[in-house]
């Protein structure tokens, strides 16, 4: 078997894998639980990779998602459930529904038009899924307007999610500066909590801290993860300037007090602003 550029290749060295009589012990060991833990860490790696701006790091990184997605599909096609082709025509068939502006007889829609639309479709499919469910005899989904928000996303992205889902019922600001007053609130609870030494409390409330902030950047239209990654990669850049100058001048990290830290920490900063 060689490689080629076709999706059929692939299919074609997955069922291979998952051969019982030749396939790969580990390949043929593996069921949707044990793989669902790589799908999310091929994921990252691949929203690593555009953060990083590294394209072929990215290519290589598509590659290996999508190797996931065919990976599920050709488990679910051994059980009887659904193939390949059948996941490309649902999310074909999704796509097409859900721009009536560019594959219907709809033109000209705003992006308020198109975003309401897009809420309506989908609350659409999802009154069709569970009537799907019912007659397949399989478990409803979880009731309710927040219940199958993915508890797998980070803790970050789930709150962004959440806070939009329970806005589209109307419960949401309107103004950013809204979002701002509530932090100033957390803020002087968190003060309150470590003036009183409760650690539960304390806990907490950064926890609400966090919320209010992630629904700061869902207002400003910033992902929040995403926010937090380029400030962890600044971290660690002037970190490094730290070592590297401390080891100029043949000084440890442990050697070298917070305040001399400081002020390299300081001459990073500048150094990134000139």
């Amino acid at each position: 078997m060689k490689p080629g550029r076709d999706i059929t290749d692939l299919l074609a060295i997955m069922a291979a894998l998952r051969s019982p009589e030749t396939g790969c012990s580990w390949d043929l060991a593996q069921d949707f639980a044990s793989i669902a833990p790589y799908t999310i860490e091929e994921a990252c790696e691949v929203a690593d990779a555009i953060q990083r701006g590294d394209l072929i790091d990215l290519r290589d990184e598509l590659g290996d998602l999508l190797l996931q997605v065919v990976f599920h599909a050709q488990m679910a096609s051994e059980a009887g459930h659904f193939s390949f082709p059948d996941v490309v025509e649902a999310i074909s068939r999704k796509m097409i529904r859900r721009h009536p502006h560019i594959f219907g007889e709809q033109r000209d829609w705003t992006p308020a038009e198109v975003k309401a639309s897009w809420q309506r479709i989908k609350a659409e499919e999802k009154a069709e899924r569970a009537a799907e469910r019912l007659s397949a005899g399989a478990a409803p989904e979880p009731a309710g307007l927040l219940a199958d928000v993915p508890a797998t996303l980070s803790p970050l992205a789930r709150a962004v999610k959440l806070q939009a889902r329970a806005g589209t019922a109307g419960f949401d600001w309107n103004d950013p500066k809204a979002v701002l007053a509530k932090m100033r609130e957390e803020l002087d609870e968190i003060e309150v909590a470590l003036n009183q030494g409760d650690n539960a409390a304390i806990r907490d409330e950064v926890g609400d801290m966090l919320f209010a902030i992630a629904n700061l950047a869902r207002h400003l239209h910033i992902d929040p993860d995403t926010a937090l990654s380029g400030t962890n990669a600044k971290f660690m850049r002037r970190f490094a300037f730290i070592e590297r100058s401390l080891a100029v001048r043949g000084r440890a990290l442990a050697e070298s007090s917070l305040e001399e830290m400081d002020a390299l920490w300081n001459e990073a900063k500048a150094t990134e602003k000139r």
